[in-house]
């Protein structure tokens, strides 16, 4: 299996830590607060919002398994607090899928601008613009191609924009030094 399989096995092995548990806890406690105030809905269609971050930094911090598990509990917790729409269960295994692919692309790996955008473009092309207009088209009927411009358009813009707020964030997070508790356990020496 070599190197992906270990990732992957990893990933599953985070969840047994109790540190790992209790920062799941919080970044879904963050993600639940920016859900509630931080986002914006532009009609049914688009949705611009921040509760993604904390959910990739989950990725980044404990791999794809974790990521995808903790995506899709979280979806379901999103959705019963805060409906916007018809529960759908093709949000959850989008969320899941791309917490899938970020955690592919961050997880034990340097984090530069340029992965951060290459994994945010695959979960755009893969995710929002495909599945999700998929899965809009069979819930509301409005034809995958009337609204498959407008939903490419606003993630196309949202992309460097989307792309640099989670580097900019992980990298402030990574230079506190707050991550390396939760890579090895260790509580940082207060000065």
């Amino acid at each position: 299996m070599g190197k992906k399989g270990n990732m992957f096995l990893d990933s599953a092995k985070e969840l047994k830590k109790t540190s790992a548990l209790a920062v799941c806890a919080m970044l879904a406690a963050l993600a639940l607060i920016l859900n509630s105030v931080a986002s914006i809905n532009i009609g049914p269609y688009v949705k611009i919002g921040f509760s993604g971050i904390p959910n990739q930094l989950m990725d980044y911090l404990f791999g794809p398994v974790s990521g995808c598990l903790f995506a899709g509990v979280l979806d379901l917790v999103k959705f019963f607090m805060k409906p916007d729409g018809p529960f759908f269960f093709g949000f959850t295994f989008n969320a899941m899928l791309a917490a899938f692919i970020y955690g592919c692309f961050y997880y034990r790996r340097k984090l530069t601008i340029w992965r951060v955008l290459a994994a945010k473009f695959v979960v755009i092309l893969i995710v929002n613009v495909l599945l999700n207009t998929l899965w809009l088209d069979m819930l509301y009927g409005k034809g995958f191609l009337a609204i498959l411009p407008m939903r490419a358009f606003k993630n196309l813009i949202m992309w460097p924009i989307d792309s640099v707020i989670f580097f900019t964030i992980t990298r402030l997070l990574e230079q506190t030094g707050i991550f390396r508790i939760f890579r090895h356990g260790q509580v940082p020496a207060m000065d």
